[in-house]
C-alpha cells in the first residue's frame, strides 16, 4: 500500500513522566473567581507533609514504566514563587535530592506571571529546575480583571522574556470560557500566546466549582458557562492554531478526580474526563472528511484511514462516532477501516482507497 508521508516538524516531547506534588492555593495572594484548588486537585492541605513527602514521591516513581522517559518532580495547584522563600527552598531541597540520586531529571512548577522576577529566580539558581509553567489564563486585561487574577498581560510578556533569558523551558496555561470573554478575545489570547513561542501550552475549561466565587455568580445568573460542545469547538480551534505554530498542547481539560467525576465538587460547566481525546477526535475527523472530499472519488469500495497506532481509537471516536459521521456525510462510501502505521505523525490522517483483490478467474 503506497501512501504519501507527512512532514511535520517534531519538537521536544513536552510530556515527561510527571511526579505531581500538589500545593493547592499555597502562595496565592488572592482568590480568583473560578478557583477552588482543593476541589480541583482533590487535595485538602495547602502544603504537603514534609516528613513524608520524599516517601510519597518514591511511591509515585514506582509507577514509572519507561526508564528512558525524562522524569520531573512537579509542583502544581498553587503559586510556587509566591510562597515564603524558606518554603520554596524546603520543597526544592526534597525534589533536588531525587535528581542528585539519579531518580529524576529535573523539577518543574507552576506560578503566576507577576511572581517571576530576578530576585525570585535567584532562589532557583542552585536547584535543577528545568521547566516553569505560567498561569496566563488570558491575554485580555479586562477578562483578567474580572476574573480577579491581579496581574496583567504585560506581566506575562515580561515573565516569558525573563524566563527565556535564564534558559528555562516554558509552559503557558490558558482558560476557555472565562467571565467577560468573547470568541474574538479568546482567539486573540491564543494568537498572542502562540507569538511568545512557549515550549508547550495547556488549555483548561472554565468550570463552576463549589466554593468558588463563580458559583455565586452562576447561581445569581451573572455567569453562564459554555456548553461542552461550545467549549470543545473553541478548544479545537485553539489546538489547530498552536499546531500550525508547531507548539505542542501538553494537556486539554482538567485532570479527572472523584470530586469532579461524581459531581461532588462540580456545579456546572464543560467538564469531561476525556476532553483532550474529544478534541483530537474532532480534529482527525475534520482531516479525514476533508481528504475524502478533496479526492473527488466516491470510495464505494471502501477507504482506509491510516493514523499512528496510538491514535486508532481517537480516529474512530467514542463508540465509533467518527465512522458513523463519515458514513452520514459520504452516503456512497464503502467500509471505513482505520489502520495503524508508526511512521504517521500523531495528528495526521492519510486516506487510501481500498482496492479489492482480483482472483484468477477475474472475479472480485
Amino acid at each position: 500500500m503506497e501512501k504519501q508521508k507527512t512532514h511535520l516538524r517534531r519538537r521536544h516531547n513536552p510530556r515527561p513522566f510527571i511526579v505531581p506534588v500538589f500545593i493547592p492555593q499555597s502562595g496565592c495572594p488572592n482568590r480568583c473567581v473560578f478557583c477552588n484548588q482543593r476541589a480541583i486537585t482533590g487535595t485538602a492541605a495547602a502544603l504537603p507533609d514534609f516528613d513524608t513527602l520524599a516517601e510519597e514521591i518514591s511511591r509515585f516513581l514506582a509507577y514509572r514504566q519507561d526508564s528512558r522517559a525524562a522524569t520531573e518532580i512537579s509542583f502544581f495547584g498553587g503559586n510556587f514563587l509566591g510562597q515564603d522563600p524558606d518554603v520554596i527552598k524546603a520543597l526544592l531541597d526534597v525534589a533536588a535530592g531525587f535528581v542528585r540520586a539519579g531518580k529524576a531529571n529535573g523539577i518543574r512548577f507552576s506560578t503566576r506571571p507577576d511572581t517571576v522576577d530576578k530576585g525570585r529566580l535567584a532562589l532557583l539558581s542552585d536547584y535543577p529546575v528545568r521547566t516553569v509553567e505560567l498561569g496566563v489564563q488570558s491575554m485580555d486585561d479586562a477578562v483578567l480583571d474580572l476574573a480577579g487574577r491581579g496581574h496583567s498581560s504585560r506581566d506575562t510578556l515580561d515573565a516569558v522574556s525573563l524566563l527565556k533569558k535564564h534558559g528555562y523551558a516554558i509552559g503557558l496555561q490558558m482558560m476557555v470560557g472565562l467571565p467577560g470573554e468573547t470568541e474574538d478575545s479568546l482567539y486573540d489570547t491564543g494568537r498572542r500566546i502562540a507569538s511568545l513561542m512557549p515550549d508547550f501550552v495547556r488549555i483548561y475549561p472554565t468550570l463552576v466549582i463549589k466554593g468558588s466565587l463563580l458559583e455565586k455568580w452562576y447561581m445569581s445568573g451573572r455567569y453562564e458557562p459554555l456548553s461542552l460542545d461550545q467549549c470543545t469547538l473553541r478548544v479545537k480551534r485553539l489546538f489547530l492554531l498552536f499546531s500550525e505554530k508547531n507548539i505542542p498542547v501538553a494537556r486539554i481539560g482538567l485532570q479527572a478526580n472523584e470530586g469532579l467525576d461524581t459531581g461532588k465538587d462540580l456545579v456546572a460547566g464543560p467538564y469531561h474526563p476525556a476532553m483532550g481525546q474529544m478534541v483530537a477526535s474532532g480534529v482527525l475527523f475534520d482531516k479525514a472528511a476533508a481528504s475524502i472530499a478533496s479526492a473527488g472519488k466516491a470510495f464505494t469500495e471502501g477507504v482506509d484511514l491510516v493514523v499512528h497506532p496510538r491514535m486508532i481509537s481517537t480516529m474512530r471516536g467514542q463508540k465509533n462516532e467518527n465512522i458513523r459521521r463519515l458514513k452520514e456525510r459520504f452516503p456512497r462510501i464503502g467500509p471505513v477501516n482505520v489502520i495503524g502505521d508508526p511512521d504517521v505523525d500523531d495528528m495526521a490522517v492519510i486516506v487510501v482507497k481500498v482496492v479489492k483483490a482480483v482472483k484468477a478467474d477475474g472475479k472480485k
